[in-house]
């Protein structure tokens, strides 16, 4: 499980401009960035999990987005709800 602490964004402002992602492990003090196609294809895939931490300290956690058109991107979800916790994380 990983811990997203930091997005790049390119072209916009919303979730789908969400480009790079800058990670840590906590289990192991791993830390890493990968683009948002590869963080996609590994919950996709290899049954990855991701998650952010809110303003409280509380865990949100990632998910895929799969739009009718478009790239799939990430977004969170607390409680069933889609939230902006990516994008209030800081930006590199």
């Amino acid at each position: 499980m990983i811990q997203i602490v930091a997005i790049r964004l390119e072209g916009g402002t919303t979730h789908q401009h969400i480009s790079r992602l800058w990670w840590v492990e906590p289990a192991t003090s791993d830390t890493g960035n990968n683009s948002r196609a590869e963080i996609v294809s590994w919950i996709e895939s290899q049954d990855g999990k991701a998650y952010v931490e809110d303003g409280r300290g509380h865990r949100v956690d990632v998910g895929v987005v799969r739009p009718a058109y478009g790239q799939k991107y990430l977004r969170t979800h607390a409680n069933g709800v889609q939230t902006d916790n990516l994008l209030a994380l800081p930006k590199r």
